[in-house]
This record gives structure tokens, sequence and C-alpha cells, in this order.
């Protein structure tokens, strides 16, 4: 069988969630965390390797809620979103203390990852189908055309309160673009997003977005190094809060017709934790999930 890897981002601080981190609350019927409806859909399209990216300083209380109980089912590894983690000529600001975003998370794995993987985020929920294709799609022979070749996964926007997500732009069953759009929220007659101006944008409701799901080889990891020292070349004194972001890089390969991104539509529904009152929420549709014969009653009983 050929080898996989599943990358969970999980090293956001989780603010907006208020007291505890939100990445290791119980929403199963049984304790279960969104981590592990993912990491058990994961595993039963076939990867067979688990990568977690979280911050050192919850490595403790990270194996205990969750590692401890994954590694006696798969192979698992551990690494750590650091802000002095940089590039060799690098060092950090001293005021910055925003997380550099995700994509210096995911290149936190090149070290442990020599596979095809799929990346997620450790607080959204998004389907068993999802991880079927993408499995599927990484598993091919992909061309040798000198581009890269990786694939997303798109669904529509879910009802779950305002979030950040990109906005795909799609020809051909092929990803042209991805706009990451601020603030974005359903409305009685479709969706709309905040600009940081005050403006509002009025959004097509059936449009995909980006979850960042994201099926990639162990190539992307050296374009991902690569431009991650250039995004931090770039920034000026001042930008303190900017973010390198996988959905960004992304967009920008397409523009320079350096990679192709084959889109992979699911009908399943998703949804995540973001704020504390999305957690009845999420715990009522796992219940119903569960009932629903999706999920068993525990998962790993």
């Amino acid at each position: 069988m050929q080898k996989t890897a599943l990358v969970i981002m999980a090293a956001g601080i989780g603010s907006r969630f208020g007291k505890g981190i939100k990445q290791l609350a119980p929403v199963g019927t049984c304790g279960e965390i969104i981590m592990d409806y993912s990491i058990h859909d994961a595993l039963e399209a076939g990867f067979n390797k688990v990568v977690f990216i979280i911050r050192k300083d919850l490595e403790e209380e990270f194996r205990r809620v969750i590692g401890e109980r994954i590694e006696k089912i798969t192979e698992v590894e551990y690494v750590f979103q650091e802000l002095d983690d940089l590039p060799e000529g690098f060092t950090k600001p001293a005021d910055r203390t925003k997380p550099w975003g995700t994509g210096q998370a995911v290149l936190a794995a090149k070290k442990v990852l020599d596979e095809p993987f799929i990346v997620i985020n450790a607080d959204d929920y998004y389907g068993k189908e999802a991880y079927v294709k993408v499995h599927d799609y990484l598993v091919q022979e992909q061309q040798k055309d000198g581009k890269l070749h990786i694939c997303m996964v798109g669904n529509t926007l879910s009802d779950n309160g305002s979030v950040t997500r990109g906005i795909c732009h799609i020809k051909n069953g092929q990803l042209t673009g991805v706009t990451e759009t601020h603030d974005i929220f359903k409305t009685a007659t479709g969706a709309e997003s905040r600009n940081a101006d005050g403006s509002v944008q009025e959004l097509d409701v059936k449009d995909l977005v980006s979850m960042n799901m994201w099926g990639l080889t162990p190539d992307f990891m050296e374009v991902l190094e690569k431009g991650f020292a250039e995004f931090l070349s770039g920034l000026a004194p001042e930008d303190t809060k900017k973010e390198y972001l996988l959905p960004e890089l992304v967009d920008h390969l397409i523009k320079n017709e350096s990679a192709e991104v084959d889109v992979l539509e699911t009908k399943d529904t998703w949804f995540g934790v973001t704020y504390q009152e999305d957690k009845e929420t999420v715990m009522r549709a796992f219940k119903n999930l569960t009932e629903a014969g999706i999920y068993p009653q525990g998962l790993y009983q």
C-alpha cells in the first residue's frame, strides 16, 4: 500500500474561542473532538500516517487528549510551529506575536514527510467523501510536465457563522485563482463579506470556497520553503501581523503557470468550531451523524 499522510494544522491560538483550546473541545457523543472524526475518515479512506502540527507549549495536553489514543492505531509524528522557526538569515521581529500562517505551519512538517499528503484544519469537519477523493488523487501517477500537480477540496459556504475562506475561481475543473476573503457570512438572500474599509461585497452563495484541504506532494515543500523566504524578504517593518498563507501561495503558483490545481468538489456538509456558540451546533451535528449510522457510537471502542 502506498504511503500517504494526513497533516493536521492544530497550532492555532484559538483566541476567538474564548477560554479553553478549541481544537481540543469535546463535541462527539463519547467525548470525541473534531480531529477524531477527521482521522477516522482519513484512515478509512486509505491514509496511513498522521502528522500533528502543534505549538510546543500545547504538546503535553495535546498528547494526553488525542495523541496517545491515535498512536495506538497508526503512525504519528509531531512537529511544532514556532515564531522563531525561520529560514537561515532571518530572525523574528521583536514585536511579532502573531503566528506566521498556514504556509509556515505546513513547512514545519517538511522533515517528516516523504510521501504525498493531505492538509486540513484541526477545527473543521470535512465529511467522508473529501478524504476518499483526495486519497484517490494522490495515489495516481502525476504528469511529468515540469509543473506541480496538486488538488484542493471545495464546498459551498456553510451556515456556521462568519469565517475567512478562499473564494475559488474555477475553469474546466481546475483552479484559476484563490481570493482570500474575510468575514464571510450568509444572509437571507445569499452571502456577503465585510472588507477592512467597512464596505460590503456580495458573494454568490454557490461559489466554491477553500476549506484549507489540500492534496500535496513532497515536491511542494521545496516551493513552500522558497516562497517563505521570499515572503519574509518582502515584509515591511509595520507588517507585524501579515501571514504566509497557503491559498495565497497557490494563487501565485497558478498565475506563474508553475502549478495546476484540480478542484475536487464534495457535497458533504462541513462545519467547524470558531466561536464558543458554535460548539452546541457542532455537537448536535455529530449526534445526528451518529444516530444516522454514519459513525459508530464511540469511534475507537
